[in-house]
């Protein structure tokens, strides 16, 4: 019995060694390092205690950050979402072509974040982009996307809506073909029609796969770094400034990892909480279903 289950712990145990290395130890670190001033490690590094939280709470700059990240978050997740579902509504029924249309919509999902930033800096071009030569054919002006600070950050999320509404609409998709055919035709049978179908029978049994697609883009939307590094670097001033841009320059660029720790803390926090919600609602949503 007793070699029985060590068996499973041997075959889990390098997952374990490389979850703890990898993962437990960097939290860890990071954790303990926001209690010190340091501009490296815990060498020569002096403890402070509290004061990296206090010091981040009444910078304006954090403020500011944390506010764009919610922002974005927010938004994106919601358009993403959105868009997803509309998506997965639409190609849900077949349709001729439609094995060529499910490729084209999820072409820019298996794109390297690099690629689809440097292909929106070039429709983003004030003088020569797609977007503004469009914008000059309808006899519009032309617009600053990455240089107007009240655009910027919307700019990056139609960037991010782009690149990400495919992996939306895979999951729900999924969730529509996993609707069984045979609720559809006891609604009908019972006189309801599209509408009250899709509020009363589509939407509610599609709830779990919604709040799965809302919780990986929340998370990947809260995080976001790549994007804003590439087309902005937080510009212009403070206008597109997320939380993961402010712990780089204040790791990287100002070598105060102390409080970079502490930001970083902060942003596991918020991660962490928003992990949680929706893993209680779909997790009650699964009970409720059985």
């Amino acid at each position: 019995m007793k070699s029985g289950r060590l068996v499973p712990l041997l075959f889990l145990a390098p997952a374990l060694f490389l979850f703890g290395l990898l993962t437990i130890y960097p939290l860890v670190r990071v954790f303990l390092l926001s209690f010190f001033y340091t501009e490296y490690g815990f060498s020569g590094a002096s403890f402070v205690g509290l004061e990296n939280y206090a010091a981040l709470l009444g910078d304006s700059f954090f403020r500011i950050a944390t506010w764009n990240t919610i922002f974005f978050t927010v938004t994106a997740t919601a358009s993403e979402v959105g868009l997803g579902l509309l998506l997965a509504l639409l190609v849900s029924k077949r349709f001729p072509g439609r094995f060529i249309v499910i490729p084209t919509l999820v072409a820019p999902f298996v794109l390297s974040t690099m690629v689809v930033t440097a292909i929106w800096r070039a429709w983003f071009h004030y003088d020569f982009g797609f977007l503004n030569n469009v914008l000059r054919a309808g006899g519009l002006p032309p617009v600053a996307w990455l240089f107007d600070p009240d655009i910027a950050i919307f700019s990056l999320v139609l960037v991010d809506v782009w690149q990400t509404v495919p992996l939306t609409f895979l999951i729900l998709l999924a969730g529509l073909q996993s609707i069984q055919p045979e609720i559809y035709e006891a609604a009908r049978m019972d006189g309801a029609g599209p509408r009250q179908i899709l509020l009363r029978i589509t939407i509610p049994l599609l709830i779990p796969h919604i709040l799965l697609a809302s919780l990986l883009r929340s998370i990947d939307s809260f995080k976001i770094f790549d994007k804003v590094y590439a087309l902005t670097g937080g510009g212009p001033g403070q206008a597109t400034e997320t939380l993961s841009m402010y712990v780089y320059r204040l790791g990287f660029q100002f070598f105060d990892v102390g409080m970079a720790s502490a930001a970083a803390v902060i942003m596991i926090v918020i991660a962490g909480a928003l992990a949680a919600l929706y893993a209680v609602r779909i997790m009650k949503g699964e009970s409720h279903a059985g």
